[in-house]
């Protein structure tokens, strides 16, 4: 290590008296990183701007005692090269922790609106400063220099202080997410009104929103800028915005799906050609399940633009039935007969009144139509049982159901050469 004598020497030679209008404890090379933010705060940006050049010029010192040291190492024998190594590694932890400082006078002026020009040329510097070293570096000098980091308490061990505080606070970050979820589900499923699946979307809106909130938090907290993360999400938002057109229009479609409610979970629909129930419906797709159990997914942007048929909808639903008779049985003694046996049914409603009539005559027969109410749970069971006990009933009563007939009627042609030969007119 340094001694603090010739650190307290080096501190004396480097320029902290350079902006004589800034307070001397701004400029204080063993200042720390916490004290140094809260002086920045009520400074101007001429300040600051005064205040990061005297904090490159602390770090250039720093930098060049570093390449001194470098070029002694290079030219040093085996006895003295581990000295040397260690003296850099000190150097380059305390070159460090003056860049450090610097980046944070940058952001404090860069906070302030200070010229975008110079504030990327303090950067530039930075960054080329650190990548060239390393560069230049051998393996034993890279490797002492990192354990120096490691065992550092603002370099290695700060850095696993806040991953463990990072990963505890995204421990509870979730915990509080999953009990604002629980909170907001019961308070929305108490809304008349909303849909199933959009009693889904804002649960799940909520619980996402909770979760980015409380990032956005635990990072601030932690001393991170979340500004230039803001921009950058902005940013690529608008590009993907772009790339993703078709996702964006299922987007609104499932959103205009659960605000308007033509269909629900449960119920069973006609979508773009696919009949079935409706499984689970997320804020892209729709899933429906087929009556033998086939699972399809529809982007919401084909059910919206569809016309949408909900067949549950309704309580209640109408049956439509043909029953056709022959043209020699007895009209009145069938519509009795399926008078009979539609309001016999215990699932039929007395309310609307079924409707039994003569609908049409056909080539092959008369037929009937049958148009009983059922409760719409009760649609295909009445639908199977009425079929099979109307052709029941027209087996006992002797009324046939019959089948297409066509009649042929077949004409000789005589040709007229045969009939000249045989005298025949």
């Amino acid at each position: 290590m340094v001694p603090e004598a010739s650190l307290a020497q080096s501190a004396s030679t480097e320029p902290e008296a350079a902006a004589p209008s800034l307070p001397p404890e701004v400029l204080r090379p063993a200042i720390d990183v916490a004290e140094l933010e809260l002086r920045l705060l009520p400074l101007t940006k001429v300040e600051l701007k005064e205040a990061a050049a005297v904090w490159r010029d602390i770090a250039k010192a720093r930098a060049s005692a570093v390449v001194e040291a470098s070029i002694k190492l290079r030219a040093s024998q085996d006895d003295v090269a581990d000295s040397l190594r260690q003296k850099i590694a000190d150097l380059t932890g305390q070159r460090n922790d003056y860049l450090d400082k610097l980046q944070l006078v940058v952001s404090a002026w860069e906070a302030k609106g200070g010229d975008a020009v110079l504030i990327g040329d303090y950067r530039a510097y930075r960054s080329s400063l650190v990548a060239n070293e390393v560069r230049q570096s051998d393996w034993r000098t890279l490797l002492k220099r990192f354990r120096g980091w490691a065992t550092d308490r603002k370099g290695g061990i700060s850095w696993l202080v806040n991953i463990a505080l990072f990963v505890v606070a995204l421990i509870i970050l979730f915990i509080i997410a999953r009990i604002i979820r629980r909170l907001a589900g019961g308070a929305i499923n108490r809304i008349p009104n909303l849909s199933r699946l959009l009693q889904t979307f804002l649960i799940v809106a909520v619980y996402w929103a909770t979760i980015a909130i409380g990032l956005m938090v635990v990072l601030t907290v932690m001393g991170f800028n979340i500004s230039p993360l803001i921009a950058v999400v902005g940013g690529a938002s608008f590009i993907m915005a772009f790339a993703l057109q078709d996702t964006l229009g299922n987007l609104a479609a499932g959103l205009m799906i659960m605000i308007n409610r033509p269909f629900d979970e449960g119920d069973y629909v006609d979508i773009a050609g696919t009949s079935g129930t409706v499984k689970s419906m997320s804020i892209v797709a729709t899933k429906v399940t087929t009556p033998d159990n086939q699972v399809i997914v529809i982007p919401n942007n084909k059910v919206w633009g569809n016309i949408i048929t909900n067949v549950t909808t309704s309580p209640t639903r109408r049956i439509d039935l043909v029953f056709g008779i022959g043209y020699g049985d007895s009209i009145p003694r069938a519509h009795a007969a399926l008078t009979e046996v539609v309001k016999a049914h215990p699932l039929v409603l007395g309310e609307p009144e079924p409707v039994v009539r003569v609908h049409e005559l056909a080539d092959s027969s008369v037929n009937f139509v049958v148009r009983p109410w059922v409760n719409t749970k009760d649609y295909w069971s009445v639908y199977w049982d009425l079929t099979q006990t109307v052709k029941e009933r027209f087996d006992e009563d002797g009324i046939s159901i019959p089948f297409p007939q066509r009649d042929i009627h077949l004409h000789q042609a005589v040709n007229e050469i045969d009939s000249k030969s045989t005298g025949t007119a």
